[in-house]
């Protein structure tokens, strides 16, 4: 026997989904920590998953990753979203930066002494993971970026360049992983 929904309780539910401020992941996604969804609320209400997927390295899963952005909006590289990464293993937070501060290169950012200071930057955002645990990286439009470890804050960063190019890791059409490029943009059309 089928379970089926009246037509008010579907209308119900839906309109408590659209009113509710979502920071649960989707299955398979990575969800926002509680510190992350505290500090968007009074900025842009809630945040919503936009896509997810995962990446592989020579067939070893790395980590899982989710784009969240505000409740309402889509996506766009100069808007406010959140990246969340999940971790499938240890990684120490001197290779997260070296693999960091080497895509922006590979990417076109060739100033060196610019990418010695973001660097350092860096160095306090992304500090060593164990597997399971999650670090977010929120994008903040023309204000630089902020980020958590397993729900703490580890640094905050004045510099629109610097997030726009570490976020380009993922999310520019020139990112070594376009596969996941196109699964954390969802179904928005948003391939710019």
């Amino acid at each position: 026997m089928r379970a089926v929904m009246s037509p008010v309780a579907v209308l119900v539910l839906a309109l408590c989904l659209q009113a509710a401020p979502v920071h649960a992941a989707l299955p398979g996604q990575v969800a926002l920590p509680e510190a992350v969804v505290s500090h968007v609320q009074p900025l842009a209400g809630g945040m919503r998953p936009l896509g997810g997927g995962e990446m592989r390295w020579f067939g070893f899963k790395v980590y899982d990753a989710a784009l969240w952005v505000p409740t309402g909006a889509g996506w766009s590289e100069d808007g406010m979203f959140a990246l969340a990464i999940r971790y499938a293993r240890d990684i120490e937070g001197e290779r997260l930066v070296d693999t960091s501060i080497d895509e922006m290169r590979r990417m076109g950012f060739a100033d060196e002494a610019r990418l010695a200071t973001w660097r350092e930057m860096l160095a306090r955002a992304l500090p060593s993971v164990a597997a399971g645990e999650t670090l977010v990286g929120l994008r903040l439009p023309g204000a630089g970026a902020r980020f958590w470890h397993e729900g703490q804050a580890t640094a905050a960063f004045a510099d629109p360049d610097l997030a726009r190019a570490f976020f380009a890791i993922w999310l520019d059409h020139r990112t070594r992983e376009p596969g996941l490029r196109e699964r954390l943009l969802g179904s928005t059309g948003a391939a710019k």
